[in-house]
Order: C-alpha cells, then sequence, then structure tokens
C-alpha cells in the first residue's frame, strides 16, 4: 500500500482509538532496515481508556518516562532494539524485530518481541507492532 505522505504526529495526536487503527490498517509493512536508529516515541491512545482525564494522564506519564525505541537490523529479517527511558538515561525492555502477520488484519507489520530473560514478565507478554502511515513516521500497535 502507498503511505500517505500528508498524516503528521499532529493528525495523529488529534485521532481517537478506532481512527488510528483504521490509519494503522491502510498503512505500508516496512522492512526490518527501515527503522534503523534511534526513534523518537509518542503514546497516542490507550483504547481501554478513553475517558479524556484518564488519557490525557497516561499520555503525560508516558512522554515523561519513555522518549522512544532505538532499531538495529542484524539482516533483510531479523534485528533487534530497545526503549529508551527516563530523559534516555536507561536503556529497558529488550526486543527482537520480524515481519510476520499483524492482530489487526490480513496483512503483514514489524512484530517486536519483548520475550526475553531480561524484561519483567508483564512486558514478556507484550504484542507490539509498527507499520508506516506516512514516510518515516510510524504507527505501533501494542496490546498485553
Amino acid at each position: 500500500m502507498k503511505t500517505r505522505p500528508e498524516v503528521t504526529i499532529h493528525d495523529l495526536l488529534g485521532m481517537d482509538p478506532d481512527q488510528l487503527l483504521e490509519l494503522y490498517r491502510a498503512a505500508r509493512t516496512p522492512a526490518v532496515a527501515d527503522l534503523d536508529g534511534r526513534l523518537q516515541g509518542r503514546m497516542l491512545a490507550v483504547p481501554r481508556a478513553q475517558a479524556p482525564h484518564v488519557s490525557r494522564w497516561l499520555r503525560r506519564l508516558a512522554g515523561t518516562l519513555w522518549q522512544g525505541k532505538t532499531f538495529e537490523h542484524h539482516d533483510s529479517m531479523h534485528g533487534e532494539g530497545v526503549n529508551r527511558v527516563l530523559g534516555e538515561k536507561l536503556n529497558w525492555f529488550r526486543f527482537d524485530t520480524e515481519v510476520g502477520p499483524s492482530r489487526a488484519g490480513d496483512f503483514d507489520a514489524l512484530q517486536l518481541n519483548y520475550d526475553h530473560h531480561g524484561n519483567p514478565p508483564l512486558v514478556r507478554s507484550v504484542k507490539d507492532e509498527v507499520r508506516e502511515v506516512a514516510t518515516g513516521l510510524w504507527l505501533g500497535l501494542a496490546d498485553l
């Protein structure tokens, strides 16, 4: 699918979870190497917590604690990464990456596998995936 270059991070911030999911389903499946580097992150929505005051509080908390993810590919099929936390002072919650079937539809996404012995049990159970909604703009879909 073609990306939609007119979409910006500001557009994403104004979308509700259903709109974000629709955009995610129309997005492009990236190659593992496409995300190499230090990417800035923003929490956009928590579908199970959409009361405005709760959603705003969670986004502010996430913005204070989590700065983004760093990705590195190993070959065309596999890579790894880590979350940057607390003003980028810590690298926590390592993950492996590979392209595989999405949980959101009949298409592929870049899968992030957190099942590492160094991650806490709750983090090890996270299901996370990423697609490209515009050139250089990635949207993730995570769930426990």
